[in-house]
């Protein structure tokens, strides 16, 4: 049942990231960071299609991780990659090539090791409330220190800190949404309700939402798409280890396949986001300003 969400959560995921980024690259540069652009973006129907696929996958990927751990989903959602860069190469006349195939071989088998060696399983009991709480702070934390640091660089660089703060916040919400899920089954509706989980996961979607629009507003996908495909399996299965008790094999051999298979999805991350069959985001110039009759007085 994992397998059976996770794949076409990650095909939708990636279908909505590259529809997003041909919407949002057309907005204006002043939008930034604002939540104008959201409100600018909800009128154009492309956007709203990519929202549709990135909402729907979402969805699976919640009931995905209602079967598994998140150190199980987290890994096969990274493939989010291989599918952008499918729908990438349809819309456009790039051949994928050695570096295209080596990404995907990279990606594909990255995740198959650190599955296999790993064999990520949910454990039992729960943690305390400080652990649970510093973790929380300290992902909070990482995700408002690297949107402050976009805020200080060139335009050109801000699209990596910007999309990797937008993962570590999709992150934290993916753990949280497995705890929404537990509440929901043991609780009901009402028990959903009444807890701060849910609300928290909404309020982490509408933040995140608002950066990775800001991060395809302010350049190339090939720039922020690779760090919000690293940054969120990375900082789910660390809130996964660290407040909601996963478990994976600690014996030194399956560590070094796990660290290997890390190593090899983070390497294909960055060489299929960076592949030319990507969009490659060049803005439109701008109109100049209207004047009225074309610059002849009346």
């Amino acid at each position: 049942m994992v397998y059976l969400f996770s794949l076409p959560a990650a095909c939708l995921l990636g279908f909505g990231f590259v529809l997003q980024q041909h919407a949002a690259e057309r907005e204006p540069l002043s939008l930034m960071l604002s939540f104008r652009l959201l409100l600018d973006l909800v009128r154009v129907p492309l956007w709203l299609a990519g929202i549709g696929c990135m909402v729907t996958g979402q969805i699976l990927g919640a009931l995905a991780l209602t079967h598994g751990s998140l150190a199980q989903v987290e890994p096969l959602l990274t493939t989010n990659l291989l599918f952008a860069m499918a729908l990438a190469r349809w819309m456009g006349d790039q051949p994928l090539g050695r570096s295209g195939w080596l990404g995907a071989l990279a990606l594909s088998g990255g995740v198959a090791a650190f599955v296999l060696a790993g064999r990520p399983h949910s454990g039992q009991g729960q943690v305390g409330a400080l652990r649970h709480w510093l973790v929380i702070a300290c992902v909070l934390g990482l995700a408002g220190t690297l949107v402050v640091v976009a805020q200080r660089l060139r335009l050109m660089h801000r699209p990596p800190f910007l999309a990797a703060a937008a993962g570590t916040l999709y992150g934290l919400q993916d753990a949280l949404t497995r705890v929404s899920g537990g509440i929901l089954g043991d609780r009901g509706i009402t028990g959903l309700l009444v807890s701060w989980q849910p609300w928290a996961v909404v309020a982490l979607a509408v933040v995140g939402l608002l950066l990775v629009q800001s991060a395809f507003e302010a350049g190339p996908l090939r720039l922020s798409l690779p760090a919000l495909t690293a940054a969120e399996p990375l900082t789910g299965i660390a809130c996964g280890i660290g407040f909601l008790q996963d478990r994976l094999r600690t014996e030194p051999g399956a560590l070094a396949w796990q660290a290997a298979g890390v190593i090899a999805v983070i390497t294909g991350v960055f060489v299929l986001g960076r592949h030319p069959v990507m969009p490659s985001g060049e803005r439109r110039p701008e109109p100049p300003p209207h004047h009225a009759g074309n610059g002849n007085r009346p």
